[in-house]
């Protein structure tokens, strides 16, 4: 499944390599506490965070910062400390974690000060479920 901002033009540019586009969905308004839905394709935080920083709709706004929720990734420490910055084609960006809680939130810091907060879909969880998940964050409902 595919999806594609509801508020904003698709993602400009198309995904690097064998990665498919974004599954990512935006609300066009104030839709419960949360500004989208995220769903990665892995638990691989440097990854899936480069490919949204890259791939973020540009109508959206530029993404200074990331803030992670850190059960959802396997890899969000690096020698035992909390990864601070991620590398993507357009160069670093810093990110930070919630130590040790689990909202499956990813914020976003946006270039123009404004914060986004994204619901994220683990990536594991089966094509209709993630559809499901994906549905319920557009009509504004309870991922749960």
């Amino acid at each position: 499944m595919t999806t594609s901002p509801t508020s904003a033009a698709p993602p400009t540019s198309a995904p690097t390599g064998d990665r498919p586009p974004l599954r990512l969905e935006l609300h066009a308004g104030a839709k419960g506490s949360t500004d989208g839905t995220w769903w990665p394709r892995s638990r691989d935080l440097p990854t899936e965070a480069a490919d949204l920083l890259d791939h973020f709709p540009e109508s959206a706004g530029r993404i200074n910062r990331l803030l992670f929720s850190r059960p959802d990734w396997d890899n969000a420490t690096e020698d035992g400390h909390s990864l601070h910055r991620v590398i993507a084609r357009r160069g670093p960006v810093k990110i930070g974690s919630f130590p040790s809680d689990d909202t499956h939130l990813m914020i976003l810091s946006m270039a123009s000060g404004q914060r986004l907060r994204l619901d994220v879909v683990p990536s594991d969880v089966d094509e209709a479920e993630g559809e499901r998940r994906m549905r319920a964050s557009a009509e504004g409902t309870d991922l749960g």
